[in-house]
């Protein structure tokens, strides 16, 4: 039988206050991963953590990589009973705060503030993710001061390089694969539907990104002299890039949609029923209509379907004034964000064969690849999945609903391919908290009901039953 939970959540109220000022002391540490001049501040975030779950119990260290360290802990759970066992993950690192001029507070001095929905703390990782990690730890904290033991066997694993693209993450995870062992991943960096209505993350795209560059003659160009005479770098890569995606929206690349699996119609009606209002999401990006592929609501195309997209063009002459030159070369930056089933090495090489078949005679390619992730679709039937719904549903008195995000998690595939388990993807971000940007902020009420909800879900986890865990 389950230890109660009313006390802990109890203890979670009475010391919220407590919480909140050891997550401003966290968002003090200027654990930026991208920048080196911030080495020192980013192991002292990953040493406050290793600290903060010492003083809970857990048996943790820091452990080094050819980057940034990694936060490893352990907690067996209630002494004689097979109960689950669980790896939660977060990461301590954040992005860089520029540009500084756009912040109305420092960005590294949290400050809270009122908002239209009551306070929130601003600060960089305020939600991306140190509010968000710090929900599970002070419920485990609560959970060990009231009951003196967690009710389920947990491991905590939080990294310190997720903003700089995980480097040492799946070397990590190889190298520690037993030590890693659970029965299901919680991970917090996601959001909810609204401030009032929880959410479970079952549906990520996943992403291939490449950087391309053709190169034409062997030197820039004087464009009176040789204009007309030769395919012009930049022009042709226009033009190849114009071909990627049609007037309808969808993907030129062949074979591009050959994997990809449709929605049901069961699936369609749950979409539409969140009631996503597109006309304020674009309101709120200063346009009036929307463009993408025909015959997909708004939401499916975010959630469901893939995409390719210019993320950046470079060539020529980009300075101040006039000069008139045909470049040696032109670059692009394209991702294709994917869907479940896709295949992301066999994207890449229709993509690079696209580019490939479109080159002008006697110009070369070089090309980059700067991501490969697959998409990932978590089952949607299993005890881990109930009881986090369950959890939610304890916590904020209504259904949780289960949500797709266009963004990718790369932790979640390696997890899965890796590790050899799922995971649960639950977070109490929202869409406006500005996560990347100038004033990056974390509802106050999210904070206390993520703390609440991580009490409620391991209360429910701790009656998840080694049979109902045994694959069928």
């Amino acid at each position: 039988m389950p230890l109660p939970l009313p006390p802990v959540i109890d203890q979670i109220d009475q010391t919220f206050d407590a919480s909140l000022e050891r997550l401003k002391d966290l968002l003090r540490i200027k654990s930026i991963s991208t920048d080196s001049s911030f080495d020192d501040e980013t192991r002292r975030a990953g040493q406050w953590i290793v600290d903060q779950l010492s003083e809970i119990g857990f048996d943790v260290s820091l452990r080094d990589t050819t980057g940034h360290p990694m936060v490893v802990a352990h907690h067996e759970g209630p002494e004689g009973e097979d109960v689950p066992h669980i790896l939660y993950y977060g990461h301590y690192d954040v992005q860089p705060p520029d540009p500084l001029e756009l912040w109305d507070s420092e960005p590294f001095d949290p400050t809270i503030v009122d908002g239209p929905r009551g306070p929130r703390i601003v600060a960089r990782g305020a939600v991306d993710d140190k509010g968000q990690l710090m929900t599970f730890v002070e419920a485990f904290r609560a959970w060990k001061s009231v009951h003196g033991s967690l009710p389920v066997k947990i491991t905590v694993f939080i990294e310190g390089e997720e903003e700089s693209g995980s480097p040492s993450l799946d070397p990590f995870l190889k190298e520690n694969r037993e030590e890693l062992a659970a029965d299901v991943c919680v991970v917090c960096d996601t959001g909810m539907w609204d401030i009032d209505t929880p959410a479970i993350t079952y549906m990520l795209r996943g992403l291939v990104y490449i950087e391309a560059t053709l190169h034409g003659p062997s030197h820039d160009l004087h464009s009176g002299m040789f204009g007309g005479s030769l395919h012009n770098p930049c022009n042709a890569l226009c033009r190849i890039l114009g071909e990627l995606v049609d007037e309808d929206g969808r993907v030129q690349i062949p074979g591009f949609y050959d994997d990809v699996l449709e929605l049901s119609d069961e699936e369609r009606t749950q979409l539409s029923n969140l009631g996503f209002d597109g006309d304020a999401y674009l309101g709120e990006l200063g346009l009036k209509e929307g463009f993408g592929e025909t015959g997909y609501s708004m939401l499916e195309r975010l959630w469901t379907r893939p995409t390719c997209d210019i993320n950046g063009l470079l060539g020529g002459y980009t300075g101040e004034g006039a000069k008139t030159v045909i470049g040696a070369s032109a670059m692009a930056k394209i991702s294709c964000r994917l869907v479940a089933n896709q295949n992301p090495q066999k994207i890449y090489e229709s993509l690079v064969s696209f580019l490939e078949a479109r080159t002008p005679p006697g110009y070369r390619w070089d090309i980059l690849q700067h991501g490969n992730s697959p998409a990932i679709r978590v089952p949607t039937e299993s005890p881990f999945l109930e009881a986090a719904l369950a959890g939610l549903e304890t916590t904020y008195g209504k259904k949780a609903v289960l949500i797709g995000t266009g963004g990718s998690i790369p932790l979640v595939g390696s997890i899965q391919e890796i590790l050899g388990f799922d995971s649960l993807l639950v977070g109490f971000g929202l869409d406006d908290d500005r996560m990347h940007s100038p004033n990056e902020k974390f509802e106050v009420k999210c904070y206390r009901k993520g703390i609440e909800s991580h009490a409620a879900i391991l209360h429910q986890l701790a009656s998840v039953s080694r049979q109902a865990m045994a694959p069928t």
